[in-house]
């Protein structure tokens, strides 16, 4: 098992919590967590990050094998599983919008792979599907 992060968490630490400049320690930690095979995240979030242009899209460019190709029948299997809760569970709007997304693709892999998904996502309790809600839903930790 391995923490696999969301775009929000590079996002939220680069921008409030850990800027490189105030808290170079969590980015090396991060390297470090990747290297001991406990970090990871998946390309969408690379190509999220990468679209930014900033300093963190220059930071994820260096560590292409941290974010890991989803290109594989075990998460192919499993987004299978996850699209059909979301057809079960959710209306149509919210559907085109989780499915189409990093997001979708995040917590199929974390389901296939038996990872634990972090997020600073909080779930909703309206229409919309957010990653924590699909987590409960797919038994994802």
């Amino acid at each position: 098992m391995a923490y696999l992060l969301d775009t929000n968490v590079f996002i939220e630490a680069h921008c409030h919590y850990y800027g490189f400049s105030i808290c170079p320690g969590f980015w090396e930690w991060l390297d470090y967590a990747h290297e001991k095979g406990k970090m990871l995240s998946i390309k969408r979030v690379r190509d999220e990050l990468m679209a930014r242009q900033d300093w963190l899209s220059g930071w994820a460019s260096r560590r292409k094998n941290m974010f890991v190709d989803t290109n594989d029948d075990k998460t192919y299997s499993s987004l299978e599983i996850l699209a059909g809760w979301v057809r079960d569970n959710y209306i149509d709007a919210a559907q085109v919008k989780f499915l189409s997304g990093a997001d979708f693709v995040l917590v199929g892999y974390a389901h296939a792979y038996k990872h634990q998904v972090v997020t600073a996502e909080i779930a909703s309790s309206g229409k919309q599907i957010k990653i924590p809600n699909a987590c409960k839903g797919m038994d994802v930790g």
